[in-house]
């Protein structure tokens, strides 16, 4: 790890921060994957370990044209080659499948022996003790997009994968009972996983028993709450995924927030049941979920502006809760008085020690920055920064994180320090995704009292809990700070 020294001083008495070399850039590790997997954008992905290397992505596959020509077997290389040409091909196929509901129906030609080593479940179906001799089969609940994709890799080692068609692959996977294609099928949905898709994700992991899925899922919904209520996604949920949200304790949210995502599922759901969406019909469809918002968590103002005029409650419910607000002897409630306990806060300080000159630590407009990784997903909810050394002072500060010069989330706020060495909080409007084995880089401005409190015996690596953290200068720190000193001296993150 490159150390991080002072390189120049002002042409006055006056002394500059820390200054930092350039940032050198990290390689991923290289890795091999048991097939060709494609995907229709950009994702990480990381291949089980233990397999076989495969054919470079650029070592296209023949298609079914190839079988038109004369002794086209000669000139197929591998088992592999000579089954992709039967792929989706009626040469020597012994079993058709009609897919699909109308008006979407596709039918497709295979071939028993392939499907069978691909698959117990085809193997059942041909060579089992109940076998049919039917070479015609209807299949009605598979989309045909989905069912081609799961004969190109039962064919050629091939997934190819989109957001359109993930679910529907899963589904005939598990359907078919072939695992790496159903584990492929859930990589991708993890490593397209946001608090914009999190709720949705989550409810077809519990369709398809996915138990990693779903607490992916959970560490996105809990530590964003905030952002997953909010998405489209959250009205598209079904009635147990909704009351299994609802009862999460971890939930890193107002119960106002809440409250109102369970309103616009509601609106939503009244169509889906034919039904117009009165107040009267989203009590209705709501049901006992409503009991699960905790309203006492509310503000009064909170609860006056909208469950309260919302039209949901009734009188007595209404009234009961007025005057748990307000009267010294509350009423008994349906819903439940406790607090969400929310997330642990996490923070992890990468500093032995702080200190503070009479010259040092300036600002002037100034950028602080400093690049790190984690080894699993983590949620940044903030940065910890140095105060003045002089006394109680108040700063404003412009916070950002990036990865590759993108910014992820910023805020531009204030904070007071009271004079001493201590940290002080200064947080982000949501916590941020932070993926295992990449750089991002954790940036702060600040404008203030011209002295503070600065670090020093900074750690190239930290231990925190269950997450290792490693920091690299950033180039874009222009204030001095970088691994062994400087500002930013703590990460605030959700786990």
């Amino acid at each position: 790890m490159k150390s991080c020294i002072a390189a120049s001083r002002l042409k006055d008495d006056e002394e500059v921060n820390q200054e930092v070399p350039q940032n050198y850039v990290t390689q991923p590790p290289s890795s091999h994957s048991v097939c060709h997997v494609e995907y229709s954008a950009p994702i990480s992905w990381q291949p089980m370990s233990n397999t076989r290397r495969s054919p470079p992505p650029s070592q296209s596959l023949p298609s079914s044209k190839v079988s038109e020509e004369h002794n086209w077997q000669a000139m197929q290389v591998s088992v592999r080659e000579r089954n992709a040409v039967m792929f989706n091909n009626p040469l020597m196929a012994d079993v058709q499948f009609i897919v699909g509901i109308p008006p979407n129906v596709k039918t497709f030609p295979a071939h028993k022996y392939v499907l069978a080593t691909g698959s117990s479940v085809f193997f059942a179906m041909f060579y089992g003790g109940l076998a049919s001799e039917v070479n015609k089969i209807e299949i009605p609940d598979v989309e045909p997009v989905a069912f081609l994709n799961m004969l190109r890799y039962l064919y050629c080692d091939e997934i190819k994968l989109g957001a359109d068609t993930v679910l529907p692959t899963l589904y005939a996977a598990k359907k078919y009972i072939i695992p790496h294609l159903a584990k492929t099928c859930v990589r991708y949905l993890e490593t397209s996983l946001s608090a914009r898709n999190a709720c949705v994700l989550l409810s077809q992991g519990r369709l398809f028993e996915e138990v990693e899925l779903m607490q992916r899922c959970w560490e996105v919904i809990d530590a964003q709450a905030e952002e997953a209520f909010k998405s489209d996604g959250f009205t598209d949920i079904d009635y147990k995924t909704l009351e299994t949200i609802l009862r999460r304790e971890t939930l890193n949210s107002r119960e106002i927030t809440i409250f109102n995502a369970l309103l616009r599922w509601a609106e939503t759901e009244c169509p889906r049941q034919d039904l117009e969406p009165t107040p009267e019909n989203k009590r209705s469809v709501i049901s006992d979920c409503l009991f699960l918002i905790r309203m006492s968590s509310m503000t009064l103002e909170e609860f006056a502006d909208g469950p309260a005029q919302s039209g949901i409650l009734t009188l007595n419910e209404t009234t009961d809760l007025f005057l748990y607000f307000t009267a010294q002897n509350k009423p008994e409630l349906k819903f439940s008085n406790t607090t969400r306990k929310g997330l642990a806060q996490y923070r992890v300080h990468r500093f032995q020690s702080s200190a503070y000159r009479s010259n040092q630590w300036r600002y002037r407009g100034r950028c602080d920055s400093i690049q790190f990784s984690v080894d699993k997903r983590i949620f940044i909810a903030g940065l910890g920064l140095y105060g003045s050394s002089n006394g109680a002072s108040e700063y404003t500060v412009r916070i950002e994180l990036k990865k590759n010069g993108m910014i992820l989330g910023q805020n531009l706020t204030k904070f007071k320090s009271d004079g001493s060495s201590n940290t002080f909080p200064v947080m982000f409007d949501t916590p941020i995704q932070v993926e295992a084995d990449m750089f991002y880089t954790a940036s702060a401005v600040l404008d203030g009292s011209e002295l503070s409190y600065f670090g020093q015996e900074g750690m190239a690596e930290i231990q925190c809990g269950k997450v290792t953290f490693q920091f690299q200068c950033s180039s874009d720190s222009t204030n001095g700070t970088g691994v062994q000193g400087g500002q930013i001296p703590e990460l605030i993150y959700y786990c």
